[in-house]
């Protein structure tokens, strides 16, 4: 008689609810927040920073604001909560519209296989050392994380690693951890990153870098841990599959994502060749664009844009297939990017209530006069509370570091201590977050739910929370 082969079924108990149901549950949450916590604000300058021109805080002029006024009433309603996925969307249209432009672009570059090829091909190269590819995309994917804030820009290799590491016999959660553990691992550690370390030091008035040296050891430390982890995840899970927290959902991943068991035998063509030239010429353009020219969303879209029709014609792609690969590419990142208008709606209606400033104040003031290892802690734990609020570290910069930045020179600390807590601080929490639409877009992109991802990390996350303690005490006792 032939031997069945068992499925595992899967565990009842308790699940966390769909990331849509989420946000609408965190938008509730601050639409009530509204009605109980006073609304208040400091008064803002334009001021030129790294990443260009941003509304700032000033120090010490925070004021309480009434609620209602004849001019309308800060406290949000029904009807206000259900405009706010609207007006998230809105607000986040140039991060949708990036997202979507990427799909549809990078679908074409998929039609041609020949970024499969070219990893199968190279795959092939290492042989038994397969499993070297994630310490090489981690280092890479960390160098831009480190440098030019790359977060974003990776959101096309979930598309590309997943069915190779498939195929290779890891998960999914492996080929999910690498694209995003790279980066992202990367931007806590920002060394030379516009968008966190240096707006942030622009705001508090520190030059030269001068910690520099500590953060590049931070992102060697950082990088490091995080291989380590990601290999030993992939290792379990090569040496038993059914230990994978996505052992089941990866049987329709495989289909999905056209994962077969020849996917490593195709033929690496010159046609292929040529596309992976396009596509490797057009990442170097970008990391040109946006170290030396500031370059951000629309310029990358255009970027990519053009390699999806460029690579396309060079795959051999008639303009009616690359036509439909562009509307299934875009049809495939629509969810990643909903998600991303409705994190942005959270914070619409917490920004409609005028709350975030008071809940900023509040904590600031219980921050003074506490001893250095203690203030930096609670420095660090303000900022991660406060990343949830405000996920993007451009955002966060703006809001906090005009008022921490002070403070903590009043303290009597280096105030480099409040640019190294909210580069580690920020970017911790938002690998967690599911207000960080970078998190849930990457999750998204890749059939992963908040529950499987949370069961995954949270041992790691405390060790990175530790190891981020750590570190912006030493950044706040080094001398000035």
């Amino acid at each position: 008689m032939a031997e069945e082969t068992a499925v595992a079924p899967k565990k009842k108990g308790f699940e966390l609810p769909h990331v849509y149901t989420i946000c609408f549950l965190l938008m509730v949450l601050f639409a009530i927040l509204t009605w109980i916590v006073p609304s208040g604000a400091y008064e803002r300058v334009e001021m030129e920073t790294a990443a260009g021109t941003r509304s700032v805080a000033v120090a010490g002029t925070y004021a309480p604001v009434e609620k209602v006024t004849e001019d309308g009433d800060l406290r949000q309603g029904i009807f206000e909560l259900l405009m706010a996925p609207t007006r998230g969307i809105q607000q986040a249209s140039d991060v949708v519209a990036f997202v979507l432009l990427i799909g549809g672009a990078f679908a074409i570059i998929t039609k041609t296989n020949a970024i499969n090829a070219g990893m199968a091909a190279l795959i092939k190269i290492l042989k038994d050392k397969d499993v070297l590819i994630i310490p090489v995309a981690m280092i890479l994917f960390g160098i831009g994380g480190t440098t030019f804030g790359m977060s974003e820009e990776v959101l096309p290799f979930y598309a590309i690693l997943i069915p190779l590491f498939m195929a290779m016999g890891y998960d999914s959660m492996t080929a999910f951890l690498v694209c995003f553990m790279g980066p992202q691992l990367g931007y806590i550690a920002s060394t030379i990153n516009p968008f966190n370390v240096l707006i942030a030091q622009g705001i508090v008035g520190i030059e030269g870098n001068p910690q520099l040296w500590l953060r590049g050891i931070t992102w060697v430390i950082m990088m490091a841990m995080g291989i380590v982890w990601v290999m030993r995840y992939a290792k379990k899970v090569k040496d038993d599959p059914t230990s994978s927290i996505t052992y089941q959902d990866d049987f329709e991943k495989r289909v999905e994502f056209s994962v077969t068991d020849d996917v490593m035998d195709v033929e690496f063509t010159g046609r292929q060749k040529g596309v992976l030239a396009v596509f490797a010429a057009g990442m170097c353009l970008i990391v040109w664009g946006l170290v030396t020219q500031g370059w951000y969303m629309d310029e990358i879209s255009a970027v990519f844009t053009g390699m999806g029709i460029l690579g396309g014609i060079v795959g051999g792609l008639s303009e009616k297939e690359m036509a439909d690969e562009f509307v299934k590419g875009m049809a495939d990142f629509a969810y990643a990017a909903v998600v991303i208008g409705l994190a942005r709606s959270i914070l619409v209606i917490a920004e409609n209530g005028m709350i975030i400033d008071t809940i900023l104040e509040s904590l600031v003031n219980l921050l003074s006069g506490v001893p250095t290892p203690v203030y930096t802690t609670f420095l660090y734990i303000v900022l991660g509370l406060l990343s949830f609020l405000v996920p993007s570290s451009s955002g966060l910069a703006a809001l906090t570091m005009p008022i921490l930045g002070p403070l903590t020179q009043l303290v009597g600390v280096n105030p480099e201590a409040a640019v190294t807590a909210l580069a580690i601080a920020n970017q911790t929490i938002n690998t967690i977050s599911p207000t960080a639409g970078m998190t849930v877009a990457g999750l998204g992109v890749s059939r992963i739910s908040l529950e499987q991802w949370w069961k995954t990390c949270w041992k790691f996350m405390i060790l990175l929370i530790v190891v981020g303690i750590v570190i912006t005490a030493i950044s706040g006792m080094l001398p000035a």
